[in-house]
């Protein structure tokens, strides 16, 4: 599943390919996408005809703002992607959404699990449509963090297990199993550490790894391999794969101490760690 880095990268390809441009059809090919507005005959009379004017996200939901005063939701779920493409190419199985632009070619949504969604929403109503949204957490990435605003979300979750804490997505958006492991070697903690136990040069520590891995992760595109693969809406992969020290390791040597990075499960989840230097 894409996570923080992945999606943004994604906004960021969809900020720059579709503002400004006014969609000319909207070709639903699986109905279950847009189940939310009852039906495909709704959404396309919502889509067609409006221009895309900008491209926000809300936690891991890409949000376009149309000159309709509606919006645009997109859910990319497990698997889905965003391609975009020229009418003349093949149109790939599994492809659930076609967007045709009067002039720049065409967005198309692959959903091969048929997990992702799409619906329009006035523009003060999303909240109502999905009041989850309220509760999201921690966006380092869409706004600066604050060393006051992290330690402050963390008043209430001392009981809390570190890696279930980075993948609540009412603390922090957007982590999955790939990231938190990243973030908890980089500050030298263990995935199953409470937060009750940290020192305040931990939970600083902890501060400075989700920052700064989030924002070098993005910077290079998101990750990118076997077991979490990913391309931008140009299909190129990402290169921050290259980066990690930890994640999909096992049994190799940490960068860091030369011990040995070991895979273990946390809660049920899988957790890729150096014993040695993770305390």
């Amino acid at each position: 599943m894409p996570e923080l880095p992945e999606i943004e990268t994604v906004r960021r390809g969809l900020e720059r390919e579709t503002v400004g441009r006014r969609v000319k059809t909207a070709d639903v090919r699986a109905a279950k996408l847009v189940h939310r507005n009852g039906s495909k005959k709704v959404f396309q009379s919502r889509v067609e005809g409006t221009k895309l004017k900008s491209v926000d996200r809300k936690g891991s939901l890409l949000v376009a703002n149309l000159d309709s005063s509606e919006l645009l939701v997109i859910d990319l779920g497990e698997t889905g992607r965003l391609l975009r493409a020229a009418p003349k190419e093949a149109v790939e199985t599994g492809t659930a959404l076609v967007v045709s632009f009067t002039q720049g070619g065409q967005l198309r949504l692959l959903d091969p699990d048929n997990s992702a969604e799409a619906f329009v929403v006035e523009s003060g109503h999303l909240l109502e449509e999905l009041p989850e949204l309220g509760d999201l957490g921690l966006d380092p990435v869409a706004s600066p963090v604050s060393w006051t605003a992290f330690a402050q979300a963390l008043v209430n979750r001392r009981n809390a297990k570190l890696k279930h804490l980075l993948m609540d997505q009412s603390f922090v958006v957007g982590l999955g199993d790939l990231y938190a492991d990243e973030v908890l070697w980089d500050a030298g903690l263990r995935a199953d550490r409470e937060v009750s136990t940290l020192s305040t040069m931990e939970i600083r520590r902890l501060y400075r790894s989700l920052v700064e891995i989030l924002h070098e992760a993005t910077k290079h595109h998101g990750t990118s391999d076997e077991a979490h693969p990913f391309v931008d809406i140009h299909g190129k992969e990402g290169s921050f794969q290259e980066e990690l020290e930890v994640w999909g390791r096992a049994g190799e040597a940490c960068r860091r101490c030369r011990g040995t990075v070991g895979k273990t499960r946390v809660g049920g989840r899988v957790a890729f760690a150096c014993p040695n230097c993770q305390v």
